[in-house]
């Protein structure tokens, strides 16, 4: 199956923040069917489920043989050392620590200002290859409270950029209010079977960085909190289907 259009409806560059992840590879699918070219830009911070760092060209590849009409529009990929980020950060995504919930009522998982440090770079980087959208997995439906993902910031930010950079720079949240399931039927209608099959064999967003198992949605050790959205994510999507 092919993309729904052929035809870019936009005319600007975009960047997608591109983890390699589920959601960012949604948002690089929905970046490609809208903007004429699209750059993606991935984060080494010390993660510890760094293994996502390696699913980014094979997911870029795969994108590209599958889907040609998007192939001609995908351009650059730019993979930025952020180790200070993870030298900051004392949290289970930055250290051998089991996953579980703060007294504040976030989980441990969560990384102070991570993704306000991922937005300020990239629209740097943004700027020098001439890209005036950033596009971003960030959701405030499915998500773990992550105070960083929500809608009132990146608003926030979108202004502060603009008027620090001194140029528009918009910032493209496409799965916003989307469950995990409506993401899993977002990228359906974008691709088809091709993309979903693709998505839940190329993606990582097991936090343990765990793809020894392959379930119906992924691989991922099916425990942690990314794991468990994505599969009843899915389960759920499939149940829409067959309903």
């Amino acid at each position: 199956m092919t993309p729904l259009a052929t035809a870019a409806t936009d005319p600007r560059t975009a960047l997608v923040l591109f983890s390699g992840g589920q959601d960012s590879t949604a948002c690089l699918a929905w970046a490609l069917q809208r903007f004429a070219r699209v750059e993606t830009v991935g984060f080494d911070y010390g993660q510890r489920h760094r293994i996502e760092l390696d699913c980014r060209p094979v997911v870029r590849a795969a994108l590209a043989t599958a889907f040609p009409n998007w192939a001609s529009r995908l351009g650059d990929d730019h993979l930025l050392d952020l180790a200070l980020l993870g030298q900051l950060s004392d949290t289970a995504l930055t250290r051998e620590r089991a996953i579980e919930m703060q007294a504040g009522g976030l989980p441990n998982t969560f990384v102070p200002g991570r993704n306000l440090l991922f937005l300020n770079v990239a629209a740097v980087l943004a700027t020098r290859r001439g890209a005036s959208v950033l596009v971003g997995g960030m959701c405030e439906t499915d998500y773990s409270g992550y105070p960083d993902c929500r809608d009132n910031t990146l608003k926030a930010m979108q202004v502060a950029l603009s008027l620090g950079l001194d140029a528009p720079m918009t910032i493209e949240t496409p799965l916003m209010w989307l469950t995990k399931a409506q993401t899993w039927a977002l990228t359906h209608a974008l691709g088809g079977e091709p993309l979903s099959a693709l998505i839940a064999e190329h993606t990582h967003t097991c936090y343990l960085g765990d793809r020894g198992q392959r379930h119906a949605w992924g691989h991922g050790c099916g425990e942690c909190p990314a794991c468990r959205l994505r599969a009843e994510g899915h389960a759920a999507w499939v149940a829409g289907r067959l309903s």
